[in-house]
């Protein structure tokens, strides 16, 4: 019993020593004081060695949560993220001091760093090089960006960066409701009017004074007048004429396809009615009789689809 005992103390002072000797010692970190923690973090972003920057603020932030520049620390950290190509990060470090921090002194410019990291996602590098467009892209930066900057703007009108908030909006908006059109059009395409009156009326009413308002108050109209609203398809076409008199105000028609000429691509299917056959103009007889190709044409415009869909092997 004694003896098992011998053997387990070994043990134990066997496996504590074997952390030293796989250096166990040396992933430990010298104690930096805070101070310095934070100077070389701002010296990192002044020479705009983003990385490092949000090494050492992260550092700081774990070491000293309760010093005294961990409320600053937290600040910078959201500009080093949003310098660093870090979006997700940077939104998520904003969201973090908004909501532990909700009456600092630069909670503004919190709100403003969170906006302009979702504006510059949605400016993206392929936009800036490539003609895309941007009407049929996903506008959920934009939207979120647009979203922070109205807080700003709102809850803090005299602050330094609400002029420039301000003027990125205007951007958003327009931004937003091409993009709200853009999907009214697509919905009118596949004969949902009723979605595509609904997104041309939430330009009308939340996104005015855009140039997408005369497309949306169009797509009002045409949808209104397909469902058979005809009151409110007359009163969206008085705005649109009232305030755009000038606007090339079109009837959208889908045209309707049978199944079979859907599935087969507009092959078969898309026959148009025969036209009379015109009135002999003299008594001859040879004027009555319908020469050969076209007695042959006719013919063939009386067959059945299912001739053509065979080839001629079926009458």
């Amino acid at each position: 019993m004694r003896l098992g005992r011998v053997f387990s103390v070994i043990a134990v002072c066997f496996f504590v020593s074997a952390c030293s000797w796989f250096g166990g010692d040396e992933k430990r970190l010298p104690d930096i004081p805070e101070q310095q923690l934070y100077d070389e973090a701002i010296t990192a972003l002044e020479q705009q060695e983003y990385e490092t920057a949000v090494e050492k603020l992260q550092m700081l932030e774990a070491r000293y949560p309760f010093g005294r520049y961990s409320e600053q620390a937290q600040l910078e950290l959201i500009f080093a993220y949003h310098k660093n190509f870090e979006p997700e990060a940077a939104r998520a470090a904003a969201d973090r001091f908004i909501r532990l921090h909700p009456s600092h002194e630069n909670i503004d410019y919190a709100y403003y760093l969170k906006g302009l990291t979702a504006f510059e996602q949605d400016q993206s590098m392929f936009q800036r090089f490539l003609p895309i467009d941007i009407d049929q892209r996903d506008p959920g930066a934009a939207r979120s960006s647009f979203e922070s900057f109205s807080t700003l703007i709102n809850r803090y009108p005299d602050s330094s960066y609400a002029p420039d908030a301000q003027k990125r909006m205007l951007f958003l908006k327009n931004r937003l409701a091409s993009y709200e059109v853009h999907v009214a059009n697509y919905y009118m395409k596949r004969g949902a009017y009723i979605a595509a009156a609904n997104r041309g009326r939430y330009v009308v009413e939340n996104l005015k004074e855009t140039p997408a308002t005369p497309d949306a108050l169009a797509v009002m109209y045409q949808a209104y007048e397909l469902l058979g609203e005809q009151q409110l398809a007359q009163s969206a076409r008085d705005v649109l004429l009232a305030n755009y008199p000038n606007y090339p105000l079109k009837s959208y028609k889908v045209k309707n396809t049978s199944l079979l000429e859907t599935a087969t691509f507009g092959l078969f299917g898309s026959e148009s009615e025969a036209d009379d056959p015109p009135r002999p103009t003299t008594e001859d007889k040879q004027g009555l009789e319908k020469p050969e190709n076209e007695a042959q044409k006719e013919q063939e415009t009386k067959r059945p689809w299912y001739h053509k869909a065979t080839f001629g092997i079926f009458e």
